[in-house]
């Protein structure tokens, strides 16, 4: 462990922004962490269907403020965007090339979980498992991919939105709201927001890029005017407390993204550029960089599998019609709440494996060449080469 902590470190570019990818590791874990909190399996005479904890305990919104981190993502998107196609642009790759290599970062190993979770569902069909828990099952796995094809079209939009002022993706969620909520317009103009939303966090990240947002005051700003306008929107205007979707429920925050929810992401993108300077220190030690390395490399992989991670934990004891307390038992109390973090580590031990079988297709084929007489394997970095992606 030491050696491969060793070889983190000296792999590491002085110049490398290490902040950056703890803000990516830290979003894709609260992304993970919040799905398998608030997400259940209810178990019905053999049968799987969703269901959420916060349908029947909505005291416990408060979980998805922690854990819903998107906006944070989308942040060190942009600022990692704009930073590769100035690079690329620099270096005399073309914009066809530079996003074909970004397209194929993302999908292909998309690509391989839809593929395995199709063979799945003829699988179970086959073998006589209910339609209604094929689906529900399946939907869970392609239902956060949504996530894919609009950090796809952002990214892909880079060379147009990179000098974008975040103003103006706000004012068209506002506009978005004010009509669909205020004027009773109709609900699919709020389909807008599923781009304008992000593209708010999205456009902070590239103005961070070029070097704006560095004034605490700025920050502080930030942070304070989202939270207020979010909480604003809560207590007065009818916004919904949760800041993710609950079943049931007659508006979400998330789908698509509104007022509150892209108002809470710049108060998250505000602490996340306050937290720069801690972090920077706390990974200057080389366990803690090294920790934060390996959780990029596998970051894509990670977020496809956890979901399946969950589904594969939660299989025990269907057969023999066990219900498992946290896992096919109603949400609907602080006894599931307990049972269902003493499950963590279970499921954290399957996305483990899963992302043992699957990271490679994240970190591409390797293709053989020959040099001075000898082969080499090209395609797949080192976990230490993480530190030269860009």
């Amino acid at each position: 462990m030491r050696d491969f902590v060793r070889r983190v470190e000296s792999s590491t570019p002085p110049d490398r922004d290490r902040a950056v990818d703890a803000l990516r590791a830290f979003a894709i874990m609260g992304v993970v962490l919040g799905h398998w909190l608030v997400t259940a399996l209810i178990e019905d005479s053999g049968t799987l269907r969703g269901a959420s904890p916060l349908t029947f305990m909505p005291q416990l919104a408060p979980i998805s403020w922690v854990f819903q981190t998107l906006a944070v993502f989308f942040l060190v998107g942009g600022v990692v965007g704009a930073r590769g196609y100035a690079s690329a642009r620099a270096r005399g790759t073309a914009y066809r090339q530079w996003v074909g290599a970004r397209m194929a970062r993302l999908f292909r190993p998309a690509a391989v979980v839809l593929a395995v979770w199709a063979v799945a569902a003829v699988a179970m069909l086959a073998a006589g498992a209910d339609e209604k828990t094929v689906r529900a099952l399946f939907k869970l796995v392609w239902s956060p991919l949504w996530f894919l094809l609009v950090f796809a079209a952002l990214t892909a939009m880079t060379p147009l939105v990179a000098k974008l002022h975040p103003l103006w993706p706000l004012a068209v969620v506002l506009h978005i709201d004010v009509i669909r909520f205020g004027l009773e317009g109709p609900a699919w103009l709020s389909s807008v927001n599923v781009v304008a939303g992000w593209l708010v966090p999205y456009c902070l990240g590239a103005a961070w890029s070029r070097g704006g947002l560095r004034s605490r005051a700025t920050r502080w700003s930030l942070l304070l005017g989202g939270a207020v306008t979010a909480a604003g929107l809560i207590l007065w205007a009818g916004y919904p407390a949760s800041m993710v979707g609950v079943p049931g429920a007659e508006i979400s925050n998330l789908d698509p993204p509104n007022l509150a929810a892209v108002a809470f992401g710049i108060a998250q993108c505000g602490a996340a550029l306050l937290l720069l300077g801690p972090l920077r220190r706390v990974l200057e030690r080389p366990t803690a960089w090294a920790v934060v390395a390996v959780v990029n490399l596998s970051a894509m992989t990670i977020f496809l599998w956890h979901q399946t991670a969950m589904i594969a934990v939660t299989a025990i004891g269907v057969p023999a019609g066990e219900a498992l307390p946290g896992l096919h038992t109603v949400p609907d109390g602080g006894g599931w709440v307990l049972a269902r973090l003493a499950w963590l580590p279970a499921f954290a031990v399957a996305l483990a494996v899963c992302v043992a079988v699957f990271h490679t297709y994240e970190r591409g084929r390797p293709a053989k060449t020959r040099k001075s007489g000898r082969i080499v394997r090209e395609g797949r970095p080192a976990p230490a080469k993480l530190a030269r992606r860009a």
